[in-house]
């Protein structure tokens, strides 16, 4: 059986500075055949970067697989062996990172489930510390981006210099088109915070499962994020985990051809010219709507003084039902979507009930 030789720390370094960065594997290692054979269909695409796989499964219930453990390090081992392609697993605590570097992975992931707890990133971070290795980290399960920030800061702390992100999606009650709620703005706020910090998306979690994948994929994209993690395997239907979002290599590759690539900027002076012009019609309808939200505002306390010299609750459910209609009505005429004018308006209206609240508790 041929093998690929190469330095591998100079791979790993192309790999993580290359956009888009493709990463996909099993969600979970089954057995060595199955690790072998889906890293190798992977490397034949020529399309993927690192080879991901899960060895230690952090599942919602008990009785679920948990994981192949620590015996399918030696079948990545091997893997990388033949295609070439780095290596990356999934670490909740301290001891797995140190079985991870001992069969020499090449990244590390935190998972969701262990994003949300400090306790657990911390001690993942006091493995790391004296270890050069880049690491990429989940979004916690619940929409919480102080707790994402705090993982980034503990796993930065231990010395890690090369540390990444992965959005994949979060829980949230009644959500019912995905497994995982994508709040794109949430990972558009991280990206914010740090520009400089990789952001990968994993339409694998946000999905949960394969129809999905491409609009989400492409969507991710289109937000200029650095990459994606999509989960494949050779058996999908028969995978021991997550089955329903998993695709083959192959189906991988025909949905990564299907991508339209966009840049984030192009050199052209026309395009910025006629950007810029556009931009700047934004900022000045910007100004009109702080101008007119602080006049609304400001209604909103005189109502709130009426309210307070008349004893009157704040919340009047009758009047803030006809707002929506009424909002909705002329939303529709807009091309604006119910959903955009709800979220709009509920923002509204927790800012005037918070100052109508102070006016009557001063």
């Amino acid at each position: 059986m041929q093998t690929v030789e190469t330095n591998i720390k100079d791979v790993v370094q192309q790999k993580w500075a290359k956009r888009p960065l493709i990463i996909s594997g099993p969600c979970s290692a089954e057995t060595e055949e199955q690790v072998l054979a889906t890293a190798q269909r992977l490397a034949a695409t020529g399309k993927v970067d690192l080879l991901r796989a899960g060895i230690w499964k952090p599942r919602t219930r008990p009785g679920s697989f948990e994981g192949i453990g620590a015996k399918g390090l030696p079948w990545l081992q091997q893997a990388r062996k033949l295609t070439g392609l780095p290596t990356m697993v999934e670490v909740a605590t301290g001891k797995q990172v140190e079985d991870a570097l001992t069969f020499d992975v090449d990244l590390l992931w935190i998972g969701a489930r262990t994003t949300v707890n400090p306790f657990s990133v911390q001690d993942v971070a006091d493995a790391l510390r004296g270890v050069d290795v880049p690491v990429l980290i989940k979004n916690p399960i619940n929409p919480d981006l102080e707790l994402w920030t705090g993982a980034v800061e503990r796993v930065a702390k231990a010395g890690i210099k090369q540390i990444g992100l992965i959005h994949r999606g979060f829980s949230s009650y009644g959500n019912t088109d995905y497994r995982n709620a994508p709040m794109w703005h949430l990972a558009i706020e991280m990206k914010r915070r740090s520009p400089e910090m990789m952001i990968i998306n994993d339409p694998s979690h946000i999905c949960g499962r394969r129809d999905i994948l491409l609009d989400v994929a492409q969507k991710a994209i289109d937000l200029d994020f650095d990459g994606l993690m999509i989960e494949s395997h050779i058996d999908p239907d028969n995978a021991w985990s997550d089955a329903k979002q998993q695709v083959t290599p192959e189906r991988l590759a025909e949905m990564l051809d299907s991508i339209t690539w966009r840049k984030e900027d192009v050199p052209s002076e026309s395009f910025h010219m006629a950007l810029d012009k556009l931009r700047e019609q934004i900022n000045h309808v910007d100004d009109e709507l702080m101008q007119l939200l602080g006049q609304r505002m400001k209604v909103a306390e005189q109502i709130g003084e009426y309210k307070k010299k008349n004893n009157v609750t704040i919340l009047q459910t009758n009047r803030w039902n006809q707002i929506l209609e009424r909002a909705f009505s002329r939303g529709d005429k807009l091309g604006l979507s119910r959903d955009f004018v709800t979220k709009y308006l509920d923002a509204v209206h927790m800012e005037s009930i918070n100052r109508q609240n102070k006016i009557m508790n001063d």
